[in-house]
């Protein structure tokens, strides 16, 4: 298969470009479109062998749902049955925005789509090319991360071209995106709210318009068993090629001292040692190493953002390990510290 590539502008996107790439999903193919999080891999979700191929062309377990994507309320409508009221009020505040909402799912969507679940998850998104793809489409669209299933998710069109040229009809190429995490993932029912998945929008507003939220045990210990009702719970994800592992700790100057401990430890035995580190603990590590310093360490926002391209350049690098650090867990810091264990399957190392 041929993939090709359509360059637009993010902000006003070219309205032949929409134009084409709605034709290709109108006609059951596949399309890489940029988000404010990360560059999706769509398909009409009412079409269930279009959303099939999305499965093969990532070599995605079937038991990992994908995340619907509207631009509308008339489209929520069509994808679910009933929105809890108290999920109204998040989606009168936060949408479009990167907040994923786990609603039941109407017979309109293809039991695919949620792995068989009666749930299904649904976002709007912040992006115009992505927004203005689903309105030149006229119908949601099935959409997980455009990357092979288990690596690093892709921030801009070359990662997606890396990992699915030839597997996919066309990438809509309009540069990096915002945020560079996937989206906050919520289960809402009229008495419960459990985050799924962290992600942009963390714990602490959630709770300021729920009251009350919990977070999955999944996020803490990596451990699940069955069918999750979101992306990003079950399976390893965003990971390198490299055997990778996170130093964590409350104290900074212990975990700086630990990580420059650890690398030279790794450097002794003779590996190629790769590290993805906070500006501040780079200037401590010695020149041997594959580096990637992703960000001042209090501007987490940043951090977020680089941390799927420096996965990438590390692979490149080819390293023997990668040794990353960790990040204190507030806000955008919970959905850090969740993308680091999971590409380090959990492979943690306390300060």
């Amino acid at each position: 298969m041929l993939t090709r590539v359509l360059k637009t502008d993010k902000h006003r996107p070219s309205k032949k470009v929409l134009q084409e790439a709605a034709a290709v999903l109108k006609s059951g193919g596949l399309v890489a479109f940029p988000t404010e999080t990360v560059y999706g891999l769509g398909a009409n979700a009412f079409n269930e062998n279009a959303v099939l191929k999305i499965f093969t062309a990532k070599k995605r377990p079937p038991d990992n749902p994908v995340i619907v994507h509207v631009s509308s309320m008339e489209m929520l409508n069509q994808v679910s049955t009933s929105v809890p009221r108290r999920a109204e009020k998040l989606i009168r505040e936060l949408w479009p925005g990167p907040l994923t909402i786990v609603v039941p799912r109407s017979l309109k969507v293809p039991p695919v789509v949620s792995a068989g679940l009666e749930t299904v998850a649904v976002r709007m998104p912040a992006h115009n090319v992505a927004l203005g793809l689903i309105e030149h489409l006229g119908s949601p669209i099935a959409a997980p991360s455009a990357n092979l299933s288990g690596r690093p998710s892709p921030t801009n069109a070359k990662d997606v071209y890396e990992d699915l040229n030839g597997s996919i009809d066309m990438i809509i190429d309009a540069g990096e995106t915002f945020i560079g995490v996937e989206s906050t993932v919520i289960q809402v029912s009229e008495n419960r709210s459990v985050i799924l998945r962290p992600g942009p929008i963390p714990l602490e507003i959630l709770r300021k318009y729920l009251g009350d939220v919990e977070v999955h045990p999944s996020i803490l210990s990596g451990g699940f068993e069955g069918v999750p009702a979101s992306p990003g719970m079950k399976y390893r994800h965003y990971a390198p090629r490299a055997d990778m592992i996170v130093v964590e700790g409350d104290d900074y100057e212990r975990k700086a001292a630990k990580i420059v401990e650890t690398v030279e430890e790794y450097l002794k035995s003779g590996l190629k040692v790769g590290c993805m580190v906070s500006e501040e603990t780079a200037l401590r590590l010695p020149g041997q190493v594959m580096l990637e310093a992703l960000a001042p360490r209090n501007r987490l926002d940043l951090v977020a953002r680089r941390i799927y391209p420096a996965l990438r350049s590390l692979d490149r690098m080819n390293p023997d390990i990668i040794v990353a650090e960790g990040f204190p867990e507030e806000g955008i810091g919970m959905a850090i510290q969740n993308r680091l264990r999971k590409a380090a399957g959990y492979r943690i190392l306390k300060a």
